[in-house]
């Protein structure tokens, strides 16, 4: 499978030409293994030369594993778009609208992928264990341990002390 999808500007048609086909999903990768690409991107574009610019119209698509915010289980949500309208100035030669596609996807990730938008929607709720304030003690959520922090006035207030005592000695 391919990585690229390499546009020849000297052999497109002036009238312009249709590309269709599938990338490598290793095109997609990222820090944290929460996210990945689980099938190939699909694409079927119309490309077109206007004198220095290039314009790519179509649709894309891609299947990508999340992991819920709220229940914190895996599922996959297919990333698509059926109005791509991409815009590159053209150089001579060849260019390369897989990275155009790649970055076009991801401005689709939701900022809380939640499963139950999934292609196949799970039930998505938040146990409610830890929607608790004053929680009973029989359950069997830890509570994290106080923060033993410093008191930053406790500095002053030494001083403050100290200061009172000597003034009254002497």
């Amino acid at each position: 499978m391919k990585k690229h999808l390499f546009i020849d500007l000297a052999t497109l048609p002036e009238e312009g030409k249709t590309f269709s086909g599938e990338l490598d999903p290793s095109i997609f990768t990222f820090d944290h293994e929460d996210t990945k690409a689980t099938g190939p991107l699909f694409y079927d574009l119309y490309v077109q030369q206007f004198d220095k610019e290039v314009l790519a119209r179509g649709a894309a698509s891609v299947p990508i594993s999340f992991t819920c915010v709220r229940t914190l289980e895996p599922f996959v949500k297919t990333m698509e778009s059926s109005d791509l309208c991409l815009s590159l100035e053209a150089g001579s030669g060849q260019i390369d609208l897989a990275e155009l596609l790649r970055e076009e996807m991801i401005l689709l990730f939701p900022d809380y992928p939640r499963c139950d938008e999934a292609d196949e929607p799970k039930e998505c709720i938040l146990d409610s264990r830890y929607l608790a304030v004053d929680k009973p003690p029989e359950d069997d959520v830890k509570t994290p341990p106080a923060s033993e922090e410093p008191d930053p006035w406790a500095a002053l207030d030494a001083l403050q002390n100290e200061k009172e005592e000597n003034d009254g000695s002497l």
